[in-house]
């Protein structure tokens, strides 16, 4: 009896602790997360029309890049940025990428 119970019990904190990492990133606010983009990134990133905007990579490479933000060059620059900030950023740049069904079309 007590094996069934520690089964169930570890397989619900199995799925529990697997939803929770599929919607760590994603489910942000895009519409703050433009905002935050605006206020936190473009000063650096969007000086000229071909600089980092949500157009400039695909759905899949923005994935990929915010999967490991160590290999950003400027995530040492996010610390005083809150994770649901930087949640909201990414969401705003996956929504509006170039193959998404609505690309931005301004930066």
């Amino acid at each position: 009896m007590n094996r069934k119970v520690i089964g169930t019990l570890m397989c619900v904190l199995m799925v529990l602790s697997m939803a929770s990492m599929a919607a760590a990133f994603g489910d942000g606010n895009a519409r703050k997360g433009k905002f935050l983009y605006r206020k936190h990134c473009r000063s650096c990133h969007g000086a000229t029309a071909s600089d980092l905007s949500p157009s400039t990579k695909t759905q899949a490479e923005w994935t990929a890049m915010f999967s490991d933000t160590s290999k950003i060059p400027c995530s040492s620059d996010w610390s005083k940025v809150k994770e649901k900030d930087i949640n909201d950023i990414f969401t705003y740049l996956h929504d509006y990428a170039k193959d998404s069904p609505s690309p931005a079309k301004c930066s």
